[in-house]
């Protein structure tokens, strides 16, 4: 059916009979069931979502029915699905009903039930082209946000409210499953977010659809506009937390001018490592990591479990580029959005940095990217960074620039000779060809008896 024949969301009214809508599905809720009025005995399952057809109209649907068709209607979509909605029955919105709902536009709400009503997936490919691009507008208005520094400032003056986040994704917990008092089944989803002034701060899903969503994202590489987050105060964490909820609407890389700037801050710091120096207060002390790894076991490891985690391995230092001009080695960054500053910069060049029109202040420090190797393999790219560098060099970054060529290619060597106990985080990584990046913690000269233990452990593994 051409696209002509089709009600625009701005134009529907009660009074239609067997009209058919077009859009993109913004947002999703999974199915869920309850006893039916008439009879408590059966059951009536229902899912919601949300439809969008141009960039300031869209509006709520809500499919019933029973269970086969409820789950086979579901299963026929995702959000960011293009969708026909045909003979739905349009009826005024209900307070009660839409307070779970996200907050839309329209004054009226869309009603799918069986046998009468159908959700198919748009065809039209000309349909979906004008479609697509509307997933990148906002639900709210777009300079309406918080941000992260926002939300902390406020702690907890916000406990309980509804708010709009911008911010970008940093890292991507694992989606855990569990099993209610009640049997029934769920799943949780925790996505850190960061900003220019908030190194870290927790999303949390519960909802299937949203999850899935979220799981498609690489984290430091997308933006997320999420229209009614619920704020809450976590006693556990002594800090505030966002959730996904019902009435959430999670736009990925808007299109807004101030997404643009944060997703062009979100790239920087991940290209120049400055995200791994933020997380330096999240790391573990070295003295608590005490599992030890071959350079494979790390690889495979960080396959099978795609989280951060922590370790020790024996290894050389494979490649240590000292001997490079002293701009590639010890490098500047702002102070207060740790943004990679170019020798020739007198200010910050991000324009989102917190320290607005405040005197400029730079830090300086070792920036080193490094290749750890053992008998099993390299691992690339390793970051060896501030005072973990100062200590394993053994010089400060003002005694570096003093030394002579001959001086810098000698204090390589020392390296490149000795194996090394060195202490590291693995991160997933979607920019490396290994999939994972290392972080060094802590590296000194290895006990010959240490590595002898460790290579006997090894072989006894073979």
């Amino acid at each position: 059916m051409a696209s002509h024949s089709y009600i625009s969301i701005s134009e529907l009214h009660p009074s239609f009979s067997h009209p058919n809508v077009f859009g993109i599905v913004i947002a999703k809720t999974d199915v869920r069931s309850f006893p039916s009025r008439k009879n408590s005995d059966v059951e009536r399952f229902t899912f919601g979502f949300t439809i969008k057809d141009s960039p300031d109209f869209f509006i709520n649907v809500s499919a019933w029915g029973n269970q086969g068709y409820i789950n086979s209607l579901a299963d026929n979509f995702r959000i960011g699905d293009c969708v026909t909605v045909e003979n739905p029955l349009v009826s005024s919105k209900d307070p009660e009903k839409d307070k779970f709902c996200p907050a839309t536009p329209s004054p009226y709400r869309l009603l799918v039930v069986e046998p009468h009503s159908r959700v198919l997936l748009c065809t039209d490919m000309d349909t979906v082209d004008r479609l697509l691009p509307l997933m990148h507008l906002p639900a709210k208005d777009s300079a309406d946000f918080y941000s992260l520094g926002d939300i902390v400032a406020n702690g907890q003056k916000l406990d309980g409210a509804a708010i709009n986040i911008l911010a970008a994704v940093k890292t991507m917990g694992e989606s855990r499953q569990f099993t209610t008092s009640d049997g029934r089944r769920g799943q949780r989803l925790e996505v850190k977010l960061f900003d220019d002034a908030v190194s870290g701060f927790p999303l949390v899903c519960w909802e299937k659809e949203s999850i899935q969503l979220l799981q498609t994202l690489i984290p430091r590489e997308a933006v997320l506009f999420v229209a009614d987050a619920k704020i809450s105060f976590d006693s556990f964490r002594g800090g505030m937390v966002a959730t996904v909820t019902s009435k959430s609407v999670i736009t990925v890389n808007p299109d807004t001018r101030e997404a643009g700037l944060l997703f062009s801050f979100a790239k920087q710091m991940s290209e120049s490592g400055a995200l791994d120096h933020d997380e330096a207060a999240e790391d573990l002390p070295v003295d608590s990591i005490t599992d030890v790894y071959t350079v494979n076991q790390l690889k495979l490891k960080a396959k099978e479990q795609p989280e951060t985690f922590f370790g020790l391995t024996y290894s050389f230092i494979s490649k240590l580029d000292l001997d490079s001009s002293a701009s590639k080695v010890i490098k500047t960054r702002c102070s207060k959005c740790r943004f990679l500053l170019t020798a020739d910069m007198q200010s910050c060049g991000n324009q989102l940095c917190p320290g607005g029109e405040q005197p400029f202040s730079g830090t300086t420090g070792f920036d080193l990217l490094v290749d750890l190797t053992d008998h099993t393999g390299t691992l690339q790219a390793c970051s060896l960074r501030g005072a973990t560098a100062e200590q394993t060099l053994g010089c400060s970054t003002d005694e570096f620039i003093r030394l002579t060529d001959d001086q810098r290619t000698a204090l390589k060597w020392k390296f490149l000779l000795e194996r090394c106990k060195i202490y590291l985080k693995i991160l997933p990584s979607a920019r490396t060809k290994s999939g994972i990046r290392g972080v060094i913690l802590a590296c000194s000269p290895a006990d010959p008896g240490e590595v002898k233990q460790h290579m006997s452990a090894v072989l006894q593994q073979l």
